[in-house]
């Protein structure tokens, strides 16, 4: 095969074999086919896309550079994957909430980048916890407790990784195929047996619409119908925060109220709306694991497993305490017709909670906690929100950034 002829037939809108995709990421990925030729293969894909069939292929051959997990045979398993938002802490409850069902949960996570939080950077929040594990020490994990949340390991679909710093620097983010084959290769590098898929759109999200977020659901579905496994998808608006927190420590907090069956409405919602999907009970039962403890006992074996100290988790608050917490009062009253989860976001970032790049450390102690809720009528002078700081003059900018995120009819 020659590199040039496949990347201008692509170029030309033409479909390529699975042997031919699979002979061009296995070239990428050892140095024959080089950076120049992979960045232009993935800019003919970016405006002639790809079939589903080719999406497939190109998600099976990154699934295969690495290690792939085996399992004895025994319980279904699972896994979820989110396209990204604000607020997001739904994978630290849903997952300890899934193997309380009987099911083995898998879940391989990221980082966050840009103004999207990373369940791996909220985990860290948890002095001690351990996300880089090794495939075997998960293997042994997941046969203790059914669940283990772990970062990409250096032989986890290196084919991906190597790719997305590509696409990164070469304008080829935004390819639907190319963002399902990146999904989905991780997530079948899990050999799962069912995948939920919480799909964002609104302006805290990757994709800015509803029909874009269909696109990509869509993608995905198709790609796993592809390889045998049996993919859901549900579509979620982020025009607003998940919960009422964001930043690492703050959302971790606020997940453990909802993993002992407290918190937020909305974030209890999604956490079992995605959960009942994959795994095999009612929501019914799903909510009572949340309310009489059971969930939150699994999390604290898991946090015990990986390296951290439960009694560690009621403290949080004291360990990762901002020097500035500052009230953020309601100009008017009126209702909350908006709180721009994009601007929050970003705010956030600013803040120190995210990064800008992926080697930029993040801040645990910083964020936002008490924002108010779409649709809630409040009265002037009213907390719409908490502000953690590092200093008076980042909250002031936060809390400028907040306001104009904010409108109250």
């Amino acid at each position: 095969m020659h590199a040039p002829t496949l990347i201008a037939r692509k170029r030309e809108g033409e479909e390529l074999s699975t042997e031919e995709i699979g002979w061009l990421v296995d070239g990428y990925v050892d140095g024959d086919v080089a950076d120049y030729q992979m960045s232009a293969f993935a800019m003919a894909v970016f405006f002639k896309g790809m079939t589903a069939v080719e999406t497939a292929a190109l998600t099976m051959a990154m699934m295969r550079s690495g290690d792939v997990f085996q399992y004895p045979p025994g319980a279904p398993v699972v896994d979820k994957h989110s396209t990204g938002g604000i607020g997001d802490k739904v994978s630290l409850v849903l997952a300890p909430l899934v193997a309380c069902a009987g099911c083995r949960v898998p879940m391989v996570s990221g980082r966050g980048l840009g103004i999207t939080g990373g369940t791996l950077d909220k985990l860290e929040a948890i002095p001690g916890f351990r996300v880089g594990v090794s495939m075997d020490e998960a293997a042994e994990i997941l046969s203790e407790l059914n669940v283990v949340m772990m970062g990409q390991t250096d032989r986890f679909c290196p084919a991906d990784k190597k790719l997305y710093a590509l696409r990164d620097v070469t304008g080829t983010v935004p390819s639907i195929p190319l963002i399902t084959a990146s999904i989905m290769s991780k997530k079948m590098a899990e050999s799962l047996d069912r995948l939920v898929l919480d799909v964002k759109y609104g302006t805290g999200a990757f994709m800015k619409t509803r029909e874009l977020a269909q696109d990509l659901a869509e993608g995905m579905i198709a790609v796993g119908r592809e390889m045998g496994v049996e993919v859901s998808a549900i579509l979620n608006p982020m025009s607003e925060p998940t919960g009422r927190t964001v930043g690492n420590a703050l959302e971790v907090i606020e997940a453990l109220e909802c993993l002992d069956g407290k918190g937020p409405e909305d974030l209890r919602n999604v956490v079992l709306d995605l959960s009942e999907i994959i795994a095999g009970v009612s929501r019914a039962e799903l909510g009572a694991m949340l309310d009489d403890g059971t969930a939150r006992r699994k999390f604290d074996a898991m946090v015990s497993r990986q390296g951290g100290n439960p009694d560690d988790l009621p403290r949080l608050v004291e360990i990762h305490k901002a020097p500035v917490i500052r009230e953020v009062a309601a100009p008017h009253s009126g209702r909350v017709l908006a709180m721009d989860a994009g601007g929050i976001g970003q705010a956030s970032l600013e803040l120190g909670a995210g990064r800008a790049k992926a080697a930029d450390p993040v801040d645990f102690a910083v964020g936002f906690d008490r924002l108010v809720k779409c649709g809630e009528d409040i009265s002037h002078g009213d907390v719409i929100a908490r502000i953690h700081a590092r200093s008076e003059a980042d909250a002031a900018k936060a809390e400028a950034a907040l306001l104009a995120a904010a409108a109250i009819g």
